[in-house]
């Protein structure tokens, strides 16, 4: 073929593209252990199955089905050439379906994966044109990362004064006692000194990492420090808080510390914030909301107050057109683990999490819901044996039969410091152990209102 033949077909198909294709970009992230990795594996082979005519989603079937329009077919684009991680929801499945079923590992990188839905034309017209095409680009990435998000409008002084406040209030002070140990033995006006930062760098990250796995916190700056990513645990992370006030003086420890939180905090915008955030429509923020109830008051008050500071910052950012969230037109903030709410207490779940998160849904721009879901259901809904009290059943990871299980009381909205609720025992959640499912997902994967949520995400794209 000549060039200008060449040159008329890529024109064609361009126009083509143009005409009956569209981009739909959807960034999903999570706090730790809010079940990021089955919810994407999820949202794929739900979308999979019902292009395979099985009734997976149901109340996106029945709003398409309001205008005219259905899904004729799903298919998961190959990986190619790709820059980032490969989001292998097969391999996800295997390890839930497998002969002894566990929950997937969580990722510590970006990765993505790109389903194409083709969507029937409504109306009389619709037969006669060719089916539109939504290529849905779905972006897994650290919701650690996120937490760094209101970093970008901090200076070191700023951060280091909340976050040292922070540390010397409960639960984080019984775990800070070495840090802030080390910390009254420096001069932070003497020379620069590499060993100093890296060894408060080291106790710094350690006292995160205790905070999150001893107590559950999930406030915890920098985000890279618990999961560093590709570049790992480079020189520019050699820093920590470190009170004073005023300009540092030059080749100061202190100085060399503000250096590098500068260059981290740039590194996170010009690395992910920027080329990834511009990018993307739709962002998906996952909370464990239920575990940190159960876990206490400073486990309650800490989540809250991250995911309530990422809202406000991304609220900020739509209104500044700053970071490109201009293309951001919905945000979901997502309570999982709703499968271990009984069915009657699942409203006020529901209400204490839009009360943890701080922000209206619905109008606005971008546009924001909350919603409470089990991305993979493995409870059935039935009664105390002892009370007949509402209750789910599941079967504990390491046994062969079902046990009943409460949460307690939920309340509508969040306590308030101090309320008696806050009185009663604290426990960790259970981990049930995963449905029985096919290993292919070919029927999809049970789950809880999952449908109403990727509805709400897709609907004006579809």
């Amino acid at each position: 073929m000549d060039l200008l033949g060449q040159g008329l077909t890529r024109l064609t198909s361009e126009a083509e593209r143009a005409l009956n294709e569209t981009t739909l970009r959807i960034a999903i992230t999570g706090l730790s252990r809010s079940g990021k990795t089955v919810f994407i594996t999820s949202l794929i082979a739900n979308l999979l199955a019902m292009g395979r005519g099985r009734d997976t989603l149901p109340a996106l079937r029945r709003r398409m089905a309001e205008e005219g329009r259905r899904i004729q077919a799903v298919r998961l684009e190959p990986a190619g050439t790709q820059a980032l991680d490969w989001f292998d929801a097969a391999d996800k499945l295997r390890d839930l379906a497998g002969a002894t079923p566990h929950w997937p590992p969580r990722t510590s990188d970006l990765a993505s994966a790109t389903l194409t839905l083709v969507v029937e034309r409504p109306g009389e017209w619709g037969r006669w044109l060719p089916a539109r095409r939504v290529r849905l680009e779905i972006l897994d990435y650290p919701g650690e990362w996120l937490l760094d998000l209101p970093l970008l409008d901090q200076s070191y002084e700023e951060w280091s004064a909340a976050t040292l406040a922070q540390l010397r209030q409960p639960p984080r002070a019984a775990l800070a006692g070495d840090f802030l140990a080390f910390l009254a033995g420096l001069d932070r006006n003497a020379p620069a000194d590499d060993a100093v930062a890296k060894r408060g760098f080291l106790l710094y990250r350690d006292l995160l990492a205790a905070a999150r796995d001893r107590h559950g916190l999930r406030w915890l700056q920098p985000g890279r420090f618990l999961v560093p990513g590709p570049k790992g645990e480079s020189p520019m992370m050699w820093f920590f808080p470190l009170a004073g006030q005023g300009s540092a003086g030059a080749g100061s420890l202190r100085a060399a510390l503000a250096e590098r939180f500068d260059a981290y905090r740039d590194d996170m915008r010009r690395s992910y914030f920027d080329p990834w955030f511009a990018r993307f429509d739709r962002q998906v923020v996952l909370v464990d909301a239920l575990g940190a109830l159960c876990a206490g008051e400073g486990a309650f008050t800490d989540a809250r107050q991250a995911v309530a500071r990422i809202a406000q910052a991304y609220d900020a950012r739509s209104r500044s057109r700053w970071l490109g969230l201009r293309t951001l037109k919905r945000v979901a903030f997502v309570a999982t683990k709703a499968d271990y709410v009984p069915q009657a207490q699942r409203e006020a779940f529901l209400g204490l999490f839009r009360g943890m998160v701080g922000l209206g849904g619905g109008a606005g721009d971008p546009a924001v819901t909350h919603a409470a879901l089990a991305a993979l259901r493995c409870t059935e809904e039935g009664e105390s044996p002892a009370s007949g009290a509402p209750v789910v059943y599941g079967v504990p990871m390491g046994e062969a039969r079902r046990r009943p299980f409460r949460p307690g009381q939920i309340p509508p909205q969040p306590p308030a410091p101090g309320d008696a609720f806050w009185r009663r025992p604290y426990f960790e959640l259970p981990v049930f152990r995963p449905p029985v499912i096919d290993p292919d997902g070919r029927e999809g994967l049970p789950h809880l209102e999952m449908d109403r949520l990727i509805a709400w995400l897709l609907e004006d794209a579809l």
